[in-house]
């Protein structure tokens, strides 16, 4: 089962196993500082800057793994962001990661107990 989430720039494919006792919904967070000015094109693609890592999250219990890979030629900065289910249980955004052109990283996490959703962040760097 595929999902397809918005995550910051782009969309982001999530996939599913069957074998999880739920489905990790992600969604993506956009603060007003990375809107731009009112009125601007938010999506670099669009004034035809591509842009953007496209990454898969997978999730094992509770560990949430992501690999991101970025075939453009500018530099993304990846976040992995954990949004666990019990209210005792500590959410996680981990650093930024660069992931230069042609290049694939690898970003994972946890929660103690079970995870509700995950999902990556883009940023351009520089």
């Amino acid at each position: 089962m595929t999902i397809t989430v918005a995550a910051g720039i782009g969309l982001v494919p999530l996939l599913a196993c069957d074998a999880m006792p739920y489905d990790a919904l992600p969604h993506a967070r956009v603060h007003p500082a990375d809107a731009g000015p009112a009125g601007a094109a938010s999506d670099p693609a669009a004034a035809g800057d591509p842009f953007g890592a496209a990454c898969r999250i997978g999730v094992d219990g509770s560990w949430v793994t992501a690999y991101c890979h970025n075939p453009y030629p500018g530099t993304d900065q990846v976040r992995l962001h954990i949004e666990c289910v019990r209210w005792w249980d500590l959410d996680s955004d981990s650093a930024p990661v660069a992931v230069g052109p042609a290049q694939t990283v690898r970003l994972a996490g946890r929660c103690w107990d079970e995870v509700g959703t995950a999902w990556i962040s883009h940023r351009k760097a520089g």
